[in-house]
C-alpha cells in the first residue's frame, strides 16, 4: 500500500504563485511515476504534470510553461511551483503515484485563484 499527502494549497490572488508538495510513503518502486491532476466543479479530472523516476516531465497544456513539476532530494517527493495563476486554475489538486501497474493517489488540496 501506498499513502499520498498533499499540501501547499489555499488562496492566491491572479498572478501570484503557490508551490504544491507531495510524500508518498509506504511500500515503495524504483519505477514509477507521480504527477498532479485537478479537478474543477462540474469538469473531469485532468491531467497537471507528470514526472518519471528518470526525470521525463509532461505537462497539461493549459499549464505549459506556467507550471513546473519536480522531484525532491527523496525518491518519494513530488512537488509543483505554479506560477503565473489564473482563475481557471482554480480546482483541487490531486497527486497521484503509479508502480507495479497500480495507481494511488492523494486526497487533494484545494487551490482557489481569485481577487
Amino acid at each position: 500500500q501506498v499513502q499520498l499527502v498533499e499540501s501547499g494549497g489555499g488562496l492566491v490572488q491572479p498572478g501570484g504563485s503557490l508551490r504544491l508538495s507531495c510524500a508518498a510513503s509506504g511500500r515503495m518502486f524504483s519505477i514509477n511515476k507521480m504527477g498532479w491532476y485537478r479537478q474543477a466543479p462540474g469538469k473531469q479530472r485532468e491531467l497537471v504534470a507528470t514526472i518519471s523516476n528518470t526525470g521525463f516531465t509532461e505537462y497539461g497544456y493549459s499549464v505549459k510553461g506556467r507550471f513546473t513539476i519536480s522531484r525532491g532530494n527523496a525518491e518519494n517527493t513530488v512537488y509543483l511551483q505554479m506560477n503565473t495563476l489564473i482563475p481557471e486554475d482554480t480546482a483541487v489538486y490531486y497527486c497521484k503515484r503509479t508502480q507495479d501497474n497500480r495507481d494511488y493517489w492523494g486526497q487533494g488540496t484545494q487551490v482557489t485563484v481569485s481577487s
